[in-house]
């Protein structure tokens, strides 16, 4: 093995842009591998990320107006969703996680500082879960704020800056159309790409309950919310591949299961057909996750396609240099074996030279890789976009495939030296 080595780099001084070239060949290969699968992991992350600020695997349900007649009702008749609704939902859906009726309407709200036209949510505690409403300051709103119908509110962070300033507005009071509210939470500042009514770091959150009673909707009847979010049970995200999967015609007309089940329920208690995709109107962002998912995979995937191609050309290049360097050192394996070298210890020989160089390429190419990772992370990075990211399998991957490229790249080269008959090597250069 000392031996091999020894000469492995005797041949590399000897032969400096030849080697070179063959290196060369490798190393871009392995850095292509490496620059590209953590460019694709980075598009993966970053989605997750902006998808997490609004709300991983949301669902909201909108009411909309019948299309079919039902029961006896024509079609065209409006369908308005309450609380109620989301009770019913809650009880007979087995592929619901969660729930949390929501109420909106624009209100004046003034503190000791300033004064602003909000938005304010009325919701329950588990829409906190839902749509990732997380505090840098105080408390989220729990169950007792609800059965109580406590006069507490959760302020966006903007919207924290309009009110107070700098300050910290925590047990603060703010008046909501001149009604009296304690801040109890400040969220966290969101960087959030989509939204519904308005970014969350401009709103105003209160408990449900306090919102019927202080501040229902004007605009409709007595108990109307203006939607109702859910989250699917995990197994139920799990299985949208395969719906999709299995379509026979296009993507927009799948009737996606956790949205046929929530209308079914609401077509039996509100009496609508429950084929009358119509009558209420859903946004699962579930669904968005799994295009997006599929997309950057296919990103991730073509840019490692392109870096194992590149790679693989450089093993063909250092294949073929090896293939020069047997037929330039004919004489040399001819008198090996003269002085009783076997076959296996010539082959054995110029495998491990071809492997060594394979070896020397592909650490630098990773070390110049990782390093071109670190150094672009050291810039702003786009929303969608978390920066260059070397998993363990990303190592793990180059490093297997450049045992294989050095393999092949090493093997006839090895095999054609050790076949060499020794008269005919000896007569090659005589």
């Amino acid at each position: 093995m000392r031996e091999a080595i020894v000469q492995a780099i005797d041949n590399l001084r000897a032969n400096k842009l030849r080697s070179a070239l063959t290196m060369f060949g490798i190393l871009w290969g392995i850095v292509s591998v490496v620059l590209l699968s953590a460019m694709g992991e980075g598009f993966r992350r970053g989605n997750d990320h902006v998808l997490r600020e609004f709300g991983k695997n949301v669902g909201i349900i909108w009411g909309g107006r019948t299309s079919l007649q039902a029961g006896g009702e024509r079609a065209g008749r409006a369908i308005f969703l309450t609380a109620e609704d989301a009770r019913v939902i809650q009880a007979q859906s087995r592929m619901l996680e969660s729930i949390s009726p929501e109420i909106n309407r624009g209100a004046q709200v003034k503190s000791r500082y300033n004064a602003a036209a909000v938005t304010i949510s009325g919701i329950e505690p588990p829409f906190q879960d839902i749509r990732t409403i997380e505090v840098d300051a105080g408390r989220l709103l729990n169950w007792e704020d609800e059965s109580q119908a406590r006069r507490v509110a959760l302020i966006g962070f903007d919207m924290s800056e309009q009110l107070f300033g700098k300050r910290l507005p925590i047990d603060e009071t703010i008046t909501v159309n001149g009604m009296a509210y304690t801040v109890v939470g400040r969220l966290r500042e969101k960087n959030q790409d989509s939204n519904y009514n308005g970014p969350d770091n401009n709103k105003i959150f209160v408990p449900f309950a306090v919102m019927q009673r202080d501040l229902p909707r004007p605009d409709v009847a007595a108990g109307v919310v203006s939607q109702i979010l859910v989250a699917p049970k995990p197994w139920v995200v799990a299985t949208l591949p395969r719906s999709l999967d299995g379509r026979t015609g296009r993507v927009e007309d799948i009737d996606w299961p956790f949205e046929r089940e929530v209308r079914g329920i609401l077509a039996r208690h509100k009496g609508f057909d429950p084929d009358d995709r119509e009558a209420i109107s859903m946004w699962d962002t579930s669904l968005s996750t799994l295009m997006f998912a599929r997309m950057v995979d296919h990103i991730r995937q073509f840019f490692t396609v392109v870096g194992l191609v590149t790679l693989a050309l450089g093993g063909i290049g250092l294949m073929n240099i090896m293939l020069i360097a047997v037929k330039d050192r004919t004489r040399e394996i001819g008198v090996r074996k003269a002085l009783g070298a076997t076959t296996a210890a010539i082959g054995r020989q110029f495998f491990i030279e071809g492997f060594f160089l394979t070896g020397l390429a592909g650490g630098i190419g990773l070390l110049i890789g990782f390093g071109l990772c670190a150094l672009v992370n050291l810039a702003p990075m786009p929303e969608r976009f978390a920066g260059m990211i070397v998993t363990p399998r990303t190592g793990l991957m180059a490093l297997v495939t450049l045992a294989v490229v050095g393999l092949a790249a090493s093997m006839l080269p090895a095999r054609r030296a050790a076949q060499l008959p020794p008269t005919e090597a000896l007569r090659s250069e005589g």
